[in-house]
């Protein structure tokens, strides 16, 4: 009898062990499925970062010169004001110096228009708020309503983007 309860134990670890090898293909099956779908994800995940980074690079290379172009236009800004008062002067040497003024002025502007600097044409054009402040309203005959009639500060794209808003005086249509 003693030899029948030692059987026992035995015959009941036997059966646990043919029970699991019969549970562990299901169960290597399943944790097989969770291991692709974390790879999958992982995956995904991986090729997301990599597209964002890429944005975020393109962008930089894009715009990342938006603040030093911003601070030049300054510069621009007092270039075409010094011409702007100097050029009705009647001394040769005046003349000649708003001259060469005014071709470094044109060549600082070329050399920011390859860098995707753009100016925005507005005289004469509809007062359009993305692109313009308005400063006045001003009543002018012949004009439409909403027409831009001067300019007080040049506005600039770069690439597509605005840098800066013109700043003008729009046409009212009311005296």
């Amino acid at each position: 009898m003693s030899e029948d309860n030692n059987n026992k134990p035995e015959n009941q670890s036997e059966e646990a062990t043919t029970a699991e090898v019969h549970a562990a293909p299901e169960e290597n099956k399943k944790e097989e499925i969770d291991w692709k779908a974390k790879y999958y994800y992982l995956a995904a995940e991986m090729e997301n970062a990599r597209k964002r980074m890429e944005r975020e690079k393109e962008n930089l290379l894009k715009y990342g010169s938006e603040r030093i172009l911003g601070d030049l236009l300054e510069v621009v800004d007092n270039f075409e004001r010094t011409v702007d008062m100097l050029k009705f002067d009647e001394d040769q040497k005046v003349k000649n110096i708003v001259f060469g003024l005014d071709m470094v002025s044109k060549m600082f502007l070329d050399s920011l228009g390859k860098h995707g600097l753009t100016q925005i044409d507005c005289l004469g054009k509809d007062f359009d708020p993305n692109f313009h402040e308005a400063m006045a309203q001003e009543y002018a005959e012949g004009k439409r309503p909403n027409e831009i009639l001067k300019v007080f500060q040049k506005g600039y794209v770069l690439n597509g983007r605005l840098l800066r808003a013109a700043k003008v005086i729009v046409a009212s249509d009311k005296q």
